[in-house]
């Protein structure tokens, strides 16, 4: 059962999550509920979802336990605000971020990682 209504494809188990970033080279994950510093976040992964055709983009409910692999991450040690957005690249995490990010800051670590 969906947690998050957006329009960016859901997670829903940590198994899935394994298969995702294992099939596929570039994917954006962002983890959280809806509240007002994921909502923004999703709208920009909804908008960028169709300019960037090479990355996947997901998003996975934060309070349940499936979410564990992402909340538990060493890169996500010490995090404090919601949401945990993670970046994979070949199936490694190679970024995390916490709390509310704008487009701008997405797209730099996009560029940075998955070019």
């Amino acid at each position: 059962m969906k947690l998050l209504q957006t329009a960016v494809h859901e997670i829903e188990t940590a198994a899935e999550l394994e298969k995702l970033i294992n099939e596929n080279e570039n994917v954006m994950v962002c983890c959280g509920r809806m509240g007002p510093m994921c909502l923004p976040v999703y709208d920009i992964m909804e908008e960028l979802e169709e300019e960037r055709p090479e990355i996947k983009f997901y998003t996975m409910g934060f309070d349940t336990p499936e979410a564990a692999p992402i909340r538990n991450a060493p890169m996500c040690r010490g995090f404090m605000g919601l949401p945990f957005t993670v970046y994979y690249k070949n199936g490694e995490m190679v970024k995390a971020t916490s709390s509310i990010q704008s487009r701008e800051q997405i797209e730099a670590i996009l560029d940075e990682y998955f070019k």
